[in-house]
């Protein structure tokens, strides 16, 4: 429980001192505004089936988690939005350049394991991208393969969640590199995207994590708490192709509140704002090997 809570102590501190550099700077490769770099040509997927999500439209199994159905996510575009190269310096993006109404949900490390989440997410088909870093996964690889099964793709995020940028080139590079193999190894599908612990990363960052496997570093533009939703736009307002941030988290981190609730409470403020949940993945067209 304490280490719980100085992570989260961290966890703010770090973030808040990234989001304040983003919004001077922008975020790194993919310039000031922070759409991803593009490849000089397209690619094909790296063997993964992309579709557009399926989320139910039944009201009442809706109703059954005290929700109202979100609007129906548009099919993905033919023409990917974000393209990834196989070499050179990997893109930073914090968004999807797209005009569609829709966003993304990232959830992070895998810490909370509640059962229920799965039930939610089978019932309702809301498309997620797991971040996940083996420190928090690793007392049970088992419990992420139903969300997997889903269509729910898994990300990198780490082997410890170290505040990337306080570590040197090598032990960066151990690990990310230590994360995918693991990751490939259990669940059999070796992570294109990388998330930074805290959100912080550095130059050394980029080269670690090129050299592993993954082809781009995904910050974003909301995150999650109980209730409600950090911004970092100044009008406190979801924008089309915005990529929210969230995390497994349990009773312990959210003052009693459950995971689904948590989880239930997001898709509320999305559903506030007229917004449809799509699947990331399916706006990135992965490099060519």
């Amino acid at each position: 429980m304490k280490e719980r809570r100085n992570r989260g102590r961290l966890y703010r501190s770090v973030t808040g001192a990234v989001a304040v550099g983003l919004a001077v700077g922008g975020c790194g490769a993919g310039g000031g505004s922070g759409d991803v770099a593009r490849a000089s040509r397209p690619a094909v997927p790296n063997g993964a089936v992309s579709t557009a999500p399926a989320m139910s439209d039944s009201a009442a199994t809706w109703r059954k988690w005290g929700l109202t159905p979100l609007p129906a996510a548009p099919r993905p575009p033919a023409e990917k939005p974000v393209r990834l190269s196989a070499t050179g310096t990997v893109p930073v993006f914090t968004r999807i350049p797209t005009t569609q109404k829709v966003v993304f949900i990232t959830v992070d490390d895998g810490q909370e394991k509640d059962p229920a989440f799965i039930r939610m997410l089978r019932d309702l088909r809301v498309p997620i991208t797991m971040f996940l870093m083996n420190d928090a996964v690793k007392s049970d690889y088992a419990y992420f393969r139903p969300l997997q099964a889903l269509g729910n793709h898994i990300q990198n995020h780490t082997l410890h969640h170290p505040v990337m940028s306080a570590l040197p080139l090598a032990r960066q590079k151990e690990e990310v590199c230590g994360d995918q193999k693991i990751l490939t190894k259990e669940y059999g599908t070796a992570p294109l995207l990388f998330r930074p612990p805290y959100g912080a990363y550095d130059t050394n960052t980029k080269i670690a994590v090129g050299e592993c496997g993954p082809r781009a570093i995904v910050w974003w533009r909301e995150s999650m708490q109980i209730r409600t939703m950090q911004y970092q736009s100044a009008d406190r307002k979801l924008h089309p192709g915005d990529i929210i941030l969230a995390h497994f988290r349990g009773p312990s981190e959210l003052k009693g509140t459950t995971m689904t609730h948590m989880f239930a409470n997001l898709l509320r403020r999305i559903h506030e704002q007229g917004f449809a949940v799509a699947r990331l993945e399916d706006y990135i067209q992965p490099p060519t090997r």
